[in-house]
């Protein structure tokens, strides 16, 4: 679901290309990723969405878990943040965006992922040897990254960096 505060701009710039800050979680267990097939794309992707005014990064990447899977994290580190070119984006309606996504680890989570909800068609496990094709453009690097990471080191060992919530 799009910011009241993006609506607002859409509303004065139409399909014109907009920065946003993006917050995103990479979910894993076992060697594995949850990944959703997006309801507004079709494609497969890591969870999250636009940061609102006034709202922390690591919160916004809680509450788009939350909306998106039903699941609740725990801890969570700082994987990276991204931007390029390939964090343009045009979404199906023809909104374009240029993403500056920060995104997450998270291994310390409850519940368990919904069927289905508002913003996800599937919910699925995935190997990281084993991504899915269609994975949609903007998750491709920091999912790379990952994977990459979780080879190397033979499983996410950390790298000491949480979210800005850390010691609260």
């Amino acid at each position: 679901m799009l910011p009241e505060y993006v609506k607002g701009i859409r509303k004065k710039i139409g399909h014109d290309r907009l920065i946003v800050v993006g917050a995103a979680v990479i979910v894993y267990e076992g060697g594995k990723v949850l990944l959703q097939r997006r309801r507004d794309n079709a494609m497969w992707g890591i969870h999250g969405g636009s940061v609102e005014v006034g709202e922390r990064v690591e919160d916004a990447a809680r509450r788009e878990l939350a909306e998106e899977t039903g699941l609740v994290a725990g801890r969570l580190e700082l994987l990276g943040v991204y931007s390029g070119d390939e964090m343009m984006f045009t979404y199906p309606n023809g909104d374009e965006v240029y993403i500056v996504g920060v995104t997450y680890v998270c291994g310390d989570f409850r519940g368990e992922p919904a069927a289905e909800t508002d913003e996800t068609l599937e919910l699925r496990w995935f190997d990281l040897r084993e991504l899915p094709d269609g994975i949609t453009p903007p998750d491709v690097r920091p999912l790379r990254d990952f994977a990459a990471i979780m080879a190397r080191d033979g499983g996410w060992k950390g790298n000491g960096l949480q979210g800005d919530g850390a010691g609260r």
